[in-house]
């Protein structure tokens, strides 16, 4: 294997750990619920598949039988992934997550509210 292939699967690791780092800050630091499901979502498929790219790329490389695992895992992540965080925020509009308490220390500025998908409002329940 050249320097060039090497130095490019060690760039692809680089980058994979950079989205899961900042995925993983995302869903600790942000403060509401649609905010930290936007950041693993995120980390999922760019940290991940870069990671499992240079998987790929390294037993390639080395001339080793081809794996598929690695094309599945991927296959089965980027399929997953969207359809999960779909679930969990159609799950948080029907439990309302929007209206929960704020946080302590926390700002209503810092909350970003989206619009309801059925235009109800508060004070119809």
């Amino acid at each position: 294997m050249s320097v060039f292939w090497e130095l490019l699967l060690v760039a692809l690791l680089l980058v994979g750990s950079f989205f899961i780092l900042m995925g993983g800050i995302s869903l600790v630091r942000l403060s509401e619920f649609f905010k930290r499901l936007h950041g693993p979502t995120k980390a999922s498929t760019l940290g991940v598949g870069c990671v499992l790219a240079a998987s790929v790329g390294y037993h390639l490389f080395i001339g080793s039988d081809p794996q598929p695992r690695e094309l599945l895992i991927a296959a089965f992540l980027f399929i997953t992934a969207p359809i999960s965080a779909h679930l969990m925020s159609k799950a948080a509009l029907s439990l309302r997550m929007d209206e929960r308490p704020q946080l302590p220390g926390k700002s209503d500025e810092d909350t970003h509210v989206p619009p309801r998908p059925d235009g109800g409002d508060d004070e119809a329940i």
